[in-house]
């Protein structure tokens, strides 16, 4: 009898939590600076949406975090985030004298402190992965699991590590114009 009862709660509880989960996620779509159809996102997505720009056919896996208190995130169409990718659009000053960094407001950051991130269409991010502040991500790349990108991540390149490095691209010269092509024609 306990462990019909347990499952009864069980299932209410998760019938409950996904249309919570449905009701937020529109919440937080109408909050972006910007959101195009077919946008997906997991769980737990832990952001500041006024500072968000989202293209079309976007999927952000659970538990990811895209912070940017300052610059702006702007991601394209076509991509896909795994679970637990973050993306920090800044961070704090170091460079005061007598002040924890706990002390500093973001009023007194640096133009140097916040930048954009830039992720481009048809990119794919694995688990894991964290982009810092300035970085562009370019059209088609892949970015491997676990990756840290601090620098920009050129078109159709594979990346991983940690900092990030290029392992090698998708396509060559002539297979990149035939997939763009066949891209455009659709």
């Amino acid at each position: 009898m306990k462990n019909k009862l347990y499952r009864l709660i069980g299932k209410l509880f998760f019938l409950f939590d996904r249309k919570f989960h449905a009701v937020r996620n529109q919440y937080i779509k109408s909050c972006f600076a910007e959101c195009g159809t077919q946008v997906e996102l997991g769980h737990n997505l832990d952001c500041i949406p006024k500072h968000i720009h989202i293209g079309h056919h976007v999927y952000i896996g659970p538990n990811a975090s895209f912070i940017a208190s300052i610059a702006h995130i702007y991601i394209g169409n076509y991509v896909m985030f795994g679970p637990n990718c973050t993306i920090r659009g800044g961070d704090h000053r170091i460079d005061v004298v007598g002040r924890h960094i706990y002390e500093i407001s973001e009023s007194e950051k640096l133009p140097e402190n916040d930048q954009d991130v830039i992720i481009e269409d048809g990119v794919w991010c694995g688990c894991n992965v964290v982009i810092l502040k300035g970085v562009t991500i370019g059209k088609g790349a892949v970015v491997a699991a676990g990756s840290v990108v601090t620098k920009n991540v050129p078109p159709y390149a594979i990346v991983g590590g940690v900092p990030a490095k290029v392992i090698k691209y998708r396509f060559n010269q002539e297979q990149i114009l035939e997939h763009e092509i066949l891209l455009s024609d659709r």
